[in-house]
Order: structure tokens, then sequence, then C-alpha cells
């Protein structure tokens, strides 16, 4: 990356700053998550790498304003590992999990760091409404069982109704968020990631219609040539054939 970087480098690298790689960086974690949990170990390994890439590009920028190196990344990281795991390189003992997750929670405040509300904002909304929900459950303020957030959501969905049949657009859209909001919180309190889970039926979803635009083109046929009655047929279809899979 410094050779890309140096004057007689790659055009294109040496123009980058902080701000054009955000969204490299988004879309290249994006691409790991699709394929970790597949069977495609081999684009996993290289999606990876394009994700490393991105560190190593942002710390060679950092390097040239003289701010920090990739060496220091990575050392700090490593402190942080043997410092936030006084169980493993220190005199501590880890009973199980919950207690090292509370232990780490512990070190992150007396670090200056882990308050209440203390969530990226840069992160997807759904990611920043479950890690909202789960910090404020570490200070109590949480339902006790899941008939608390089935009930809240069932009280969104209601308000939401009611916000639609008056037609106050803006009133609308805060109900609609109060609607997912309570739907992360159904799935935060069953251990779903509200973001994955999305993520999945949102890649039912195009499997779905792919079927179905598939065998409307065996008729020489577009969807917009077909029925709402039919398109919603073919959609059965691909849901019972398990199309998604």
């Amino acid at each position: 990356m410094e050779r890309l970087r140096a004057a007689d480098g790659c055009p294109w690298d040496r123009e980058q700053t902080l701000g054009t790689l955000r969204h490299y960086l988004l879309e290249e974690t994006y691409e790991v998550l699709e394929v970790m949990d597949g069977p495609q170990t081999e684009a996993h390994c290289e999606e990876l790498g394009d994700l490393l890439l991105q560190i190593v590009f942002q710390s060679q920028i950092r390097k040239e304003e003289g701010s920090f190196t990739l060496a220091d990344v990575i050392e700090a990281i490593s402190d942080k590992m043997e410092r936030r795991h006084p169980h493993v390189f220190g005199s501590e003992r880890a009973t199980d999990a919950n207690a090292v997750a509370v232990r780490w929670d512990e070190l992150k405040k007396q670090e200056g760091k882990g308050e209440v509300l203390d969530v990226p904002t840069s992160l997807p909304a759904l990611m920043q409404a479950e890690k909202l929900g789960k910090k404020a459950a570490k200070v109590g303020f949480d339902w006790q069982d899941m008939s608390g957030p089935l009930a809240k959501l069932d009280e969104e969905i209601l308000e939401l109704k009611q916000a639609i049949a008056s037609g106050d657009k803006p009133e609308i859209e805060a109900e609609l968020g109060d609607v997912l909001f309570a739907g992360v919180n159904v799935g935060r309190k069953l251990g779903i990631r509200s973001e994955l889970a999305l993520l999945g039926t949102v890649d039912r979803f195009k499997s779905r219609f792919t079927y179905i635009t598939s065998r409307l083109a065996e008729s020489g046929r577009t969807p917009e040539m077909a029925s709402l009655e039919e398109l919603d047929t073919l959609w059965e279809e691909a849901k019972a054939g398990d199309i998604s899979s």
C-alpha cells in the first residue's frame, strides 16, 4: 500500500481519503458476511483479504499524516485483548461466558468507555436499535420475559394502523419506526440478530422473485404481463418449493 500511494504509484490509490474509503469498508464488510456462513471457504478467504486491505489502506493514510501506523493498530488490539481477558492473561478466573461478558463491560467502563448509550451512529439502524436495547437491558431497563416485547410489538402495530388512518405522514413514519424498534427487541430477547434476519428475508425475496421471473420467461412473458393473482400463485410455488434455500 505504501508503494501504491507513492508519488510514482497508482493515481487512483493516491487520490483516496478516509472519506472516500467509507463506502468500500462497508461494501467489503457485507461481502464477508455474505460468504462467511457458507461452504465457499476460498471465497471467504478472499473476502477477508479485501476487508484487511481496507484496514491497511486506512492505516497507511494515517501513517502519512503522522498519526499512527499499521503496527500501532495491531499492538493496540493485542494490548486490549490481554487487558480485557484477565482470566486468560492474568490471575483472575472465569466461570462461564456470561461472567466474561460482565467483566468485559466492567473493564470498558474503567477505560472510560461503555457508556449506557454509547452506540456508533454509523451502524445500520437495526444494529443501532439492537445495541441500544442490550445496553438498556444491562442497567435493568428490560422486560422480564417474551410477553413484554411481544405485547409492545402488538401495541406499536395498532398505533401504526391508527396513524395510517389519520393520514398524517410524519406520524406514520414515527410509528413505523416504533414498530421496527419493537421488532428488534423481540429478536433481541430471542437471541436473533435483526440485521441478519432481515438480510435473510431479503435473500429469500430475491430468490423467490427470481423463480417467478424465470417461470414467466418460459412462456415469453415478464412480471408486468402477469396478473397479481398469477404472481401470487407463483410466489407460493416458490415458497412451497423452498426456492430460497
